[in-house]
């Protein structure tokens, strides 16, 4: 029996997703959490085989939960199960210890076939997926790579959101929105607001 938590913030999502696994034999779900912080302390208690993590959740994201999930529980396995394709998501994902990335989109069965594999021991990534992979190998490392949740707050400033408008938006502290702004004025090399959106378009991190 494989033993599954379910990490999402979309209730029908989730529900959604559990409802695939539990009709699949040789699944059990064994919890579904609505945030990061809920998907490590439930993986601590729990110590499931498989965690399907969704990115983009509220205060603990999905990169930053698998992290500490792999560092804190290294027999369980951590697949994202994700609407989000990009690079950079790719990237971080895998980086902080993703076994397996997969689509929302992909047909169900691709989706258990895929939690089976990753039980197995086997690593999986969606279709194009490994193609994205090589591309974030092969791209110019001179250039700065901020987190997708640093990127959020950026692209939020670059629509004038004030930081508590971001912490509102984002379900964040303000503390943690300012923390999120240091790093990037670190990576970035700069030292305000405007100059880090207008190197961040230039760089290609932000749409112009």
């Amino acid at each position: 029996m494989i033993r599954v938590l379910v990490a999402d913030d979309h209730p029908i999502v989730r529900a959604g997703v559990v409802a695939l696994l539990e009709s699949a034999e040789g699944m059990e779900v064994v919890a579904a959490v609505a945030d990061g912080a809920a998907a490590l302390a439930e993986s601590r208690r729990l110590q499931p085989d498989v965690v399907l993590m969704d990115l983009r959740m509220p205060g603990m994201d999905g990169v930053a939960a698998t992290a500490a999930i792999v560092a804190a529980s290294p027999a369980t396995r951590v697949v994202v199960l994700t609407t989000y394709e990009t690079d950079d998501a790719i990237l971080d994902a895998i980086t902080a210890g993703a076994r397996g990335y997969l689509l929302k989109a992909a047909p169900e069965q691709e989706i258990l076939a895929g939690v089976r594999s990753v039980a197995a021991g086997a690593t999986v990534l969606a279709p194009g997926i490994a193609a994205a992979l090589a591309r974030g190998v092969q791209r110019d490392r001179t250039a700065p790579r901020l987190s997708p949740r640093e990127l959020e707050v950026l692209a939020l400033v670059a629509e004038g959101e004030s930081n508590p408008g971001i912490a509102a938006r984002l379900h964040l502290s303000e503390a943690t929105v300012k923390t999120h702004l240091l790093h990037v004025f670190e990576k970035l090399g700069v030292n305000d607001r405007t100059r880090a959106v207008t190197l961040a378009m230039r760089l290609g991190l932000l749409p112009s």
